[in-house]
C-alpha cells in the first residue's frame, strides 16, 4: 500500500496557488475600471510569480519519502533556481519587449508573493 507523503503539501501548494490567481484577478479587475492602460504590467507583474513559483511547487512535490531524502534536496534546490530563471526571463520580456509601467508590474509581483506568504499561513493553521 503505498501512500503519497507529499499529499497535504501538494493540496496546501495547490490552495496557495488558488490564492495568488484570485488576488491577481481582482488586481487585474481594479485595474480594467482605474487604467485599463496599466493592465498590461499588472498581467505580467502576477505571471512573473504565479508562473515560476508554480512550477516551483511542481518540481519540489515530486518526491517523497524518507529513502528519497537526496532527491528531494536535490529537486527543491533545482526548482529553485529554475523558479530564479523564468522570473529572470518573464521579466527581461516584460521590460525589453513590452511596454509596462515598472511600478506597476513590480508591486503587482509583491502583492501576489505576500498573498502567497499571507496564504500559507492562514491555510497552514487551519489545518
Amino acid at each position: 500500500m503505498a501512500t503519497d507523503l507529499a499529499a497535504p503539501g501538494k493540496r496546501l501548494a495547490v490552495k496557495g496557488i488558488v490564492v495568488q490567481f484570485l488576488v491577481g484577478l481582482c488586481m487585474l479587475s481594479l485595474s480594467i475600471f482605474y487604467d485599463p492602460k496599466l493592465s498590461l504590467s499588472i498581467i505580467l507583474g502576477v505571471i512573473s510569480f504565479l508562473i515560476p513559483h508554480s512550477v516551483f511547487a511542481y518540481w519540489v512535490f515530486r518526491y517523497a519519502g524518507a529513502t528519497k531524502n537526496r532527491v528531494v534536496a536535490q529537486s527543491m534546490n533545482q526548482g529553485m533556481k529554475l523558479k530564479l530563471v523564468l522570473t529572470t526571463l518573464i521579466f527581461v520580456i516584460a521590460f525589453s519587449l513590452l511596454h509596462v509601467q515598472p511600478l506597476y508590474l513590480l508591486g503587482a509581483y509583491a502583492i501576489t508573493m505576500v498573498s502567497q506568504w499571507a496564504a500559507m499561513f492562514v491555510l497552514s493553521v487551519k489545518n
